[in-house]
């Protein structure tokens, strides 16, 4: 997902500096015109037809920023599921071929499967499916909700990289008692352990600026993994290929 995202918390900051400049320099335009006597607001008719356009700007901007958030928060939470459950049949697929080349080869390796089979037991019972259509409605509608999407979105690929870090190691050994030698990529930038409960906290003392930084590890912590999965799963494949074709 691209980083143009961004702007769903970006546009309507930039906006409100912006009215509000404008509010300013208006209600100062009023003062100087009625210097040196106060204005008499009740009768300046002439300030409200003045900020209609910004009104109308802002109530717009509220409407397609609303709007757009509940695509965002649906596409965050559907990549979660589809790219956990890839990851399911990449695992089954692998095991499979681990077993058939094991066969050729009349070579045990059951017990480097037990292995693998366990994290992908581990992964069936912790990666569970979440609706992105029922989580993007909620947050829209459901005060806090957004934070907990936040929240297992940050814990939950943490998590999964943490578990196929082990898995594609557990492949590797696995090729390499059949003989096979497959070299898995060197992950260059991991997904770090980040504290759901510091981004709140720094969220709610910078009045909510901070969500911009939060929201742009919510996109480029997955982007980065996927990156790496697509090197890996290409190697693996390959490797795979190569020996049952």
């Amino acid at each position: 997902m691209s980083n143009v995202w961004l702007l769903v918390y970006i546009l309507p900051i930039i906006v409100g500096v912006i009215f509000s400049v404008y509010f300013f320099v208006s209600l100062m335009d009023i003062f100087a015109s009625n210097y040196p006597y106060p204005p008499v607001f009740s009768s300046y008719d002439g300030f409200g037809a003045q900020l209609m356009p910004a009104w109308i700007t802002i109530g717009l901007t509220g409407l397609i920023n609303f709007t757009v958030a509940i695509v965002l928060t649906y596409k965050l939470v559907n990549r979660r599921h589809t790219h956990f459950k890839r990851q399911k049949f990449i695992s089954e697929d692998a095991i499979a071929s681990i077993k058939s080349i094991g066969k050729m080869k009349d070579t045990e390796v059951e017990a480097n499967l037990s292995s693998i089979e366990r994290t992908v037991r581990e992964a069936n019972a912790e990666e569970t499916e979440k609706s992105g259509i029922l989580w993007a409605i909620l947050s829209a509608f459901v005060p806090f909700v957004q934070l907990y999407v936040a929240y297992f979105l940050m814990n939950d690929f943490y998590r999964h990289e943490q578990r196929e870090d082990g898995l594609w190691a557990d492949i590797s050994k696995a090729l390499d008692k059949l003989g096979i030698n497959f070299s898995v990529p060197r992950r260059t930038e991991a997904i770090p352990n980040r504290s759901f409960v510091l981004y709140l906290i720094l969220s709610i003392i910078t009045a909510g600026l901070f969500g911009v930084y939060w929201l742009y590890i919510l996109l480029k912590d997955p982007n980065e993994h996927f990156k790496y999965h697509i090197q890996a799963e290409n190697q693996l494949m390959s490797t795979l290929e190569s020996v049952l074709t």
